[in-house]
């Protein structure tokens, strides 16, 4: 069923409190934080399902069920918002890979990210004093700092483990990688950090495989069953139980299409709410959302296959990712170039193999496999035959085993979620200039300059992936400044 374009919702004479646009994890996050506080709230979704990033359909064959977008979820588990919610209780349930990622070289041995911090440091050989001096720290104070890490900027309350946190994570990927001594060490921290999507000579892009690697460490990297519209279908269940409501099928283009409302709660990027709301906004704040910066977008494959991929490194067989890049040189090298606008022929690809532990993802003995590589934002190019080079490289009789393919390039991504300029999952660069200051530097980047307009989507702090923290931070400020609520901590 197609989305009903330019729909007006009609519930009666019925006005809400809050209404909220787009249903993705950010969107959902901000319905369930206002409808706990005892509000009103309405979410509408331009597309028959809701989910946004968190969507699983059969792309490929009857009876292959791919995620769409979004298929690992490190951070899902780690969410303090998440953690909270009974979600459970509403039909979600993850599944723990036996590796959460493994790294592959091209000697046919493969480095492990493994759940046990000292099983990992172990297999990294002549690394494994590093990693445990690296990580150890990090991994005792982590769960104390995500509150903080995970929302705007704000006056520390741990200054001192905040500041031992900053002093790992605020140098380039680089600049730590290069100090591991064996390849194996080195192209796992490339792997993690090439999440960031963008050069790895940047400043802070150790941040992210910091996390990613402690994330594996507290909670794993868990697969939902079903598909990550699991994750969507309790989220949604949970808001409908506590007498949300949600509208699917209705495309805003214009605010005026909206029922009454105290406040709108956009789950969209800056370059949306300004097609959507910009005459609402005054000129200097217009102006600074047009600064707004994407990254690099992403070319993602589905596979529906035989057998598993026949991966060379036995562990690649049993963890639910596999990073291809083989050294923190190459994928250095992948990584610069696409930043700058150039396609490489060896791409840092990211594999998830969702079937090997989740068998309703494909009939009776067979599986899938989904992958994808950053590419120039707004990229045409089909890097169907540089990926599964990539994989035949490790995974020699790769090409034999498949079935059907589906693919998507970058402009394409973004013709399925907006939210995806250019093919850019995460909703704008995350770079050290637009980590914390996004969409603009700002005391709470979710107000606009509307008072009753928030923005909640993965364009504010802490940024891209299904955690759902953009939404309950601007839920929380929306009830404080609208509704004079405070939500503790």
């Amino acid at each position: 069923m197609q989305p009903q374009k330019n729909k007006q919702v009609q519930v009666g004479n019925t006005e809400f409190d809050a209404v909220i646009v787009g249903s993705g994890p950010n969107g959902l996050a901000a319905g369930i934080t206002l409808q706990q506080a005892g509000l009103s709230v309405l979410i509408v979704e331009a597309k028959s399902s809701i989910g946004g990033g968190m969507r699983s359909a059969e792309l490929t064959l009857p009876g292959y069920l791919h995620d769409v977008c979004s298929a690992i979820h490190p951070m899902a588990l780690l969410s303090p918002f998440f953690a909270a919610l009974p979600l459970d209780k509403f039909g979600l349930e993850m599944i723990q890979p036996t590796l959460a990622a493994a790294h592959p070289l091209d000697d046919g041995t493969a480095a492990v990210l493994d759940q046990s911090i000292v099983h990992t440091a172990l297999r990294l050989g002549a690394d494994e004093g590093a990693y445990l001096d690296l990580m150890g720290p990090l991994v005792e104070t982590l769960p104390g700092l995500l509150p903080e890490l995970l929302g705007p900027l704000r006056w520390p309350s741990q200054p001192v483990s905040l500041a031992k946190f900053g002093l790992k994570a605020l140098p380039s990927a680089w600049a730590t990688g290069k100090r591991f001594k064996t390849k194996a060490a080195a192209g796992l921290w490339a792997g993690m950090a090439a999440h960031a999507i963008q050069p790895l000579e940047n400043i802070a892009t150790s941040a992210f495989a910091i996390m990613l690697m402690a994330a594996a460490h507290l909670k794993g990297w868990p697969i939902p069953k079903g598909g990550s519209q699991s994750i969507a279908d309790a989220l949604a269940s949970y808001f409908s139980s506590l007498g949300g409501k949600i509208e699917t099928g209705f495309e805003v283009s214009s605010l005026t299409q909206l029922p009454g409302s105290k406040v709108v709660l956009m789950d969209v990027t800056p370059k949306q709410l300004l097609r959507i709301a910009g005459d609402r906004l005054t000129a200097s704040y217009r102006a600074r959302l047009e600064n707004y910066r994407h990254g690099p977008g992403v070319f993602k494959v589905d596979w529906a296959l035989d057998e598993p991929i026949p991966f060379t490194a036995a562990d690649c067989r049993k963890a639910g990712t596999v990073h291809l890049g083989n050294t923190l040189e190459e994928i250095a090298q992948y990584e610069r170039n696409v930043a700058k606008g150039i396609q490489g022929e060896k791409p840092f690809v990211l594999v998830a193999q969702q079937s090997l532990f989740d068998s309703s993802r494909a009939p009776e003995g067979k599986h899938t496999a989904w992958a994808y590589c950053h590419v120039p934002n707004g990229s045409k190019v089909d890097m169907t035959g540089e990926i599964e080079s990539q994989i035949e490289r490790f995974a020699p009789g790769f090409r034999d085993i498949i079935k059907a393919k589906h693919t998507m390039n970058a402009a394409e991504m973004e013709g399925y979620n907006p939210n995806y300029i250019g093919g850019d999952i995460n909703g704008g660069i995350q770079d050290i200039f637009q980590l914390y200051s996004r969409p603009v530097l700002s005391i709470s980047p979710y107000r606009t300059s509307a008072r009753d307009i928030y923005l909640c989507s993965s364009s504010t702090p802490p940024g891209g992936g299904v955690h759902g923290m953009c939404g309950y931070h601007a839920a929380r400020q929306a009830l404080k400044d609208v509704f004079k609520i405070i939500i503790e901590k």
